[in-house]
């Protein structure tokens, strides 16, 4: 182990006073020092190199009964900026998100996908104008996080199997080269356990279930997205499911894809919103459709849990559409099957279920930077 030098000593401070604000919010100096057991002069000498780097600003003054008021320091949240941009078959969604990780914009457009240059240089003008319009410096962005239907590197320079839309071996230069910012790809099923793990910090070990038009999946270990040896780690959408079954998009057959998406609930051209209405109004031929597709995703749940023993989250599109008593069905259906029936609920919703996956992408790049500082 190496010494520690005065400039680690240095670099740890102003870390240690911005971590605090970042916790707390507001603070005047003496609390940063009270709390932190620093000096005044090295809580002020800090202060000020935070201040002129755009991190923290004056945030008014503290009520006093005697003396001089108290100075409150509080972090500028916008000094850096996240952006997340979610690819899909018929459209993108791109979204900003602060330092907090909460959202500041957002927009949608229709765009049919096209594995063509002209179609990346067109989502990067829809990007450039959403980050003009909405008022970023390039100074604030971060970076840009392309969230996708499909695995990547794990330096998210490339698309290692993007099926569902085509772009297997896609690079991301086909996007990065006409956009001045840092960008990467990342899949959309890590991006939604991502933003999961962010609102939920106590969120130590779950299976992470994307239920979209595809379905995806995230294994959550310790408070981290395991990946596996070959980056495919949570892949659960291609493990069979029905043996013989229908045909996947991944050239085999039987997939908890084919029983258990968004894709294999839906008839061609019908809505979540017009399919949830039927079945909530009664209308009988939904009614035996859910049916068919909680038992499937029941046995899903099920074989999934037998391995991990864990919290089950289910996210995504559907989601939102999905009610208390559509949970305890499934956890009635899950619990016929299980060797173990006397378990406590195990399966809950998501926290942050419609703007999982863009907000994912965007932290990326906001979790890389408060790890710096």
């Amino acid at each position: 182990m190496g010494n520690i030098t005065l400039t680690d000593i240095k670099k740890n401070n102003y870390s240690l006073i911005y971590n605090l604000l970042y916790e707390q919010e507001k603070l005047s100096k003496q609390e940063i020092a009270n709390q932190l057991h620093l000096s005044l002069p090295t809580v002020t000498q800090n202060l000020v190199a935070l201040e002129d780097a755009g991190l923290i600003e004056k945030g008014g003054q503290f009520a006093s009964q005697v003396g001089r008021k108290a100075v409150a320091y509080t972090l500028c949240l916008q000094a850096g900026i996240g952006i997340g941009v979610e690819i899909l078959k018929k459209q993108i969604r791109i979204l900003a998100v602060d330092l907090k990780g909460q959202i500041c914009g957002c927009m949608e457009y229709e765009l049919l996908y096209r594995n063509d240059d002209a179609y990346y240089k067109e989502i990067a003008g829809y990007v450039s104008t959403f980050i003009e319009d909405s008022g970023f410096t390039k100074k604030q962005i971060l970076g840009i996080g392309f969230a996708v239907q499909g695995l990547t590197t794990a330096d998210g320079q490339e698309i290692i199997f993007g099926k569902t839309l085509g772009y297997t071996g896609l690079k991301i230069t086909a996007l990065s080269g006409y956009l001045p910012y840092p960008c990467m790809f990342l899949h959309d099923a890590k991006c939604a356990a991502a933003t999961e793990l962010w609102n939920r910090r106590d969120l130590t070990d779950a299976i992470y279930l994307s239920i979209g038009k595809h379905l995806g999946g995230a294994v959550i270990i310790g408070g981290q997205t395991v990946m596996g040896k070959q980056d495919h780690g949570g892949a659960v959408e291609h493990m069979t499911l029905i043996p013989g079954g229908r045909q996947c998009y991944c050239g085999k057959s039987g997939c908890m894809e084919t029983y258990c998406s968004v894709n294999a609930l839906l008839l061609e051209d019908e809505s979540l919103e017009e399919f949830f209405d039927g079945l909530r109004n009664g209308k009988e031929e939904n009614k035996v459709r859910f049916e068919e597709y909680l038992e499937n995703l029941s046995t899903a749940v099920n074989n999934l849990h037998m391995v991990m023993d864990c919290d089950v989250i289910l996210g995504g599109h559907m989601a939102p559409y999905l009610t208390e008593e559509d949970l305890a069905a499934l956890h009635k259906k899950v619990k016929e099957k299980s060797a173990f029936p006397d378990e406590a609920d195990f399966i809950f919703f998501s926290e942050a279920a419609r703007d999982s996956v863009p907000v994912g992408a965007a932290l990326a790049y906001v979790k890389g930077f408060l790890e710096e500082i």
